[in-house]
């Protein structure tokens, strides 16, 4: 199960597993997204390839708009997971 939608901080709220099913809802939602995003992954699972593959390609599209994203909420599994990509010198975690 995946979901994804803007939490009442403002900041956009992932919950389940992030994997191939469930790429296209989040890539139809953060196409959305402007400027400068705060990605809560406080409920998140598990990330798949096809997810980290999403987060660069919005990051790039926000960067080239002068905003960004910021990580939070970060397990330390998949907190591992995102460092041993290389996400550390490409997104600012929180």
């Amino acid at each position: 199960m995946f979901a994804i939608g803007w939490h009442d901080n403002g900041s956009v709220r992932l919950e389940g597993r992030l994997d191939a099913a469930s790429a296209p809802q989040a890539r139809e939602f953060l196409a959305e997204v402007q400027g400068r995003c705060r990605l809560d992954f406080t409920r998140l699972d598990y990330i798949a390839s096809a997810g980290l593959g999403i987060l660069i390609a919005v990051q790039r599209r926000l960067r080239d708009g002068g905003g960004g994203i910021v990580l939070a909420g970060l397990s330390p599994h998949l907190r591992e997971v995102l460092s041993l990509a290389g996400f550390e010198g490409i997104f600012e975690f929180e």
